[in-house]
């Protein structure tokens, strides 16, 4: 596949931070007999990978803005494009030596995402896309499944947990989701699992609480494998929202009305 000059950029930018996270994910388990524990190491292995993205990205477009999970927003002087980046999605996956996790960059222009990269280094799978030229992984085009109906669908679902989330209302979501399809999953790193979503590894997904950089670049490979996105609400404001829900056209609107079913009364 052909790649522009700035999407060339991203990748590297992705490649090399996952470089960085794969011999740091090495060191994990062995701090896991340790009596201090690995949650200290895992945050640095993050700052250290926000640093080369951010490094790298700005090297190439110094007056593009900057927004990441680990530091504070820089304003570019742009005007026009930002950078929208988790250098490590999946922390806990990380942190318990679980291979499911990711280097997540996208960029957005005018407000709107227009390309996208998403690495897993553990698996060496590269997510790739750019407004208007398809979605990849690791060279290969890749589309959203073209299942229609819920009943034949396997869906992915971010999960509160201690100390976040509305834990009452997610269950009542799952109930009614889990009545109308043919399995869930739930693999902790949002942003690989809007890819498996573009791959056709996922028929749809839904998550609430997220933040733009969970969700931008997978945003982006949603749409161009041909599938689409909306908040539960079934509009636009995904980053507003905080919340998202994807599938192919029929699927993701199925999913809408699903997750917003109201609790049965007796």
């Amino acid at each position: 596949m052909a790649r522009s000059a700035l999407l060339n950029v991203m990748v590297q930018a992705a490649l090399k931070a996952g470089k960085s996270l794969s011999r740091d994910f090495g060191e994990v388990q062995n701090l896991q007999v340790s009596v201090k524990g690995p949650s200290d190491f895992v945050s640095q292995a993050d700052l250290k990978a926000e640093k080369i993205v951010r490094d790298e990205l700005m090297k190439s477009r110094p007056t593009y803005g900057f927004l990441g999970e680990e530091s504070e927003e820089l304003k570019g002087t742009d005007g026009a494009h930002r950078w929208i980046v988790d250098p490590l999605d999946g922390t806990t996956n990380f942190l318990h030596g679980i291979p499911q996790f990711a280097v997540s960059i996208a960029l957005e222009r005018n407000g709107e995402v227009v390309a996208g990269v998403v690495f897993n280094p553990a698996t060496d799978e590269l997510f790739t896309a750019e407004k208007g030229g398809g979605a990849f992984m690791n060279d290969r085009r890749i589309r959203v499944a073209a299942r229609r109906v819920l009943s034949d669908c396997v869906i992915g679902c971010g999960m509160p947990h201690l100390g976040r989330g509305n834990h009452g209302k997610f269950l009542v979501e799952l109930r009614h989701v889990m009545g109308e399809v043919a399995g869930m999953r739930r693999f902790g790193a949002a942003a690989l699992d809007l890819a498996y979503v573009a791959a056709g590894r996922l028929d749809g997904f839904w998550e609430t609480e997220l933040m733009p950089w969970d969700m931008a670049a997978g945003l982006i490979l949603i749409r161009e494998a041909g599938g689409f996105v909306s908040d539960m609400k079934g509009t636009t404001d995904i980053f507003g929202s905080g919340n998202v829900v994807a599938g192919n056209e029929l699927i993701q609107k199925a999913l809408v009305e699903v997750v917003n079913r109201p609790v049965p009364t007796r």
